[in-house]
């Protein structure tokens, strides 16, 4: 919060949706000189731009149900309008690409990835730091439902209260050092009183539904994207058991997931799920549900807001975003590598997925997953 009389500048993303518009709300009351802005990165009818992105992105358009569509430009705007304070639309169209690479390279690859925690650490808490300094604002503020504690060195991502919403495991990826420029007002709040909110000061997204999915995967189907974007990826192969057996075919390795059960295109009288995806064989393994449990991961890309672990410390670890964290521990292996034994096995652990630690509520690393680990201890680095 400001001290009296000083005022300073917060750049404040804002989607269109309740939680940014609530978050400007509670800016400007605590005496914030607020300036709005809304990313483009493609909308409806448009075309995202090829420069700069290896992928055919001309193929590519932004959803409706997600965040970043012309109406949700117009409610932006609308809001900031209705708040009295400035409105700037960036064209990020360009920086965008650059998820949609990774996207469509991660599951080529045989991993499951989070677009989402790429853009905050890319675009939202990346490129947004940046226009912030040239228009002299001091911090950057976000809609998200995640909180921030103590000050300096000592400044810590923490979950937000309302734990249905919680989305510190999104931010895990912010740079230390950006913290002390972040601001997340809605944190403390529940989404009723954020409804309550918007609704008692007459904001027309009060009951806005929230964003599903992905918002350049229309209708949740990421296959079919990349079957537009790069046919010659998707190539047939064998379904094959843990014993090697062929018992089926698939048309890409990339429509599978780590533990899909349904829509495998087999019949054995018995549940299979998907245990792994090869993309040098172009195999999809399938097998039985224990075949899925893992009893800790091996993950790298390690970004840590504590003293790297050397030694193993206990911990919380959330593996997917839809997650619970579940007790843990964690140690480093070299730098930017780290491995997680978990208190009990888990389900399906997806390489190309995000793993934040906690403790207690407090965000104290995280990384993306290399490979599922059955014995711990025999990991090598």
């Amino acid at each position: 919060m400001n001290s009296p009389g000083e005022t300073r500048k917060v750049l404040l993303a804002m989607s269109g949706g309740v939680d940014s518009s609530v978050a400007a709300v509670l800016l400007k009351e605590e005496g914030w000189d607020v300036v709005g802005c809304f990313m483009r990165l493609g909308s409806p009818g448009e075309e995202l731009d090829e420069q700069n992105s290896t992928c055919d992105t001309s193929k590519i358009k932004i959803g409706h149900q997600g965040c970043c569509s012309i109406n949700d430009a117009q409610d932006a705007r609308t809001v900031a309008a209705r708040l009295d304070i400035p409105f700037y639309v960036l064209n990020f169209k360009e920086d965008f690409g650059r998820v949609i690479d990774y996207f469509q390279s991660e599951y080529h690859a045989g991993r499951t990835p989070n677009p989402c925690v790429r853009c905050n650490d890319w675009l939202k808490f990346g490129r947004l730091h940046d226009y912030a300094r040239q228009i002299g604002a001091s911090h950057v503020a976000s809609g998200h439902y995640a909180r921030l504690k103590g000050h300096g060195l000592e400044r810590r991502l923490c979950r937000g209260v309302d734990e249905s919403k919680d989305q510190s495991y999104v931010l895990f990826g912010a740079e230390p050092q950006r913290l002390e420029e972040m601001i997340l007002p809605i944190g403390d709040l529940t989404k009723d009183h954020v409804r309550e909110i918007a609704r008692s000061h007459d904001l027309p997204v009060f009951n806005k539904p929230d964003s599903q999915e992905i918002c350049f995967v229309p209708d949740n189907d990421y296959a079919n994207l990349l079957k537009r974007t790069d046919p010659e990826s998707m190539q047939p192969g064998n379904i094959v058991t843990t014993e090697g057996e062929v018992i089926g075919q698939h048309e890409g390795h990339q429509n599978f997931t780590i533990g899909q059960r349904r829509g495998l295109g087999v019949a054995t009288g018995m549940p299979l799920y998907v245990i792994n995806r090869d993309p040098v064989s172009n195999q999809v393994m399938v097998g039985h549900r224990e075949n899925l449990d893992s009893n800790g991961l091996l993950a790298d890309q390690a970004n840590w807001f504590i003293s790297p672990p050397e030694d193993w410390i206990p911990c919380r670890a959330q593996i997917r975003y839809n997650a619970s964290p579940v007790p843990a521990r964690v140690k480093t292996t070299a730098s930017d590598r780290f491995v997680v034994e978990f208190a009990s096995p888990q389900m399906a652990v997806a390489p190309g997925q995000a793993v934040v630690c906690y403790h207690d509520d407090v965000v104290i690393g995280g990384g993306w997953i290399q490979q599922p680990l059955m014995n711990v201890d025999e990991q090598q680095d």
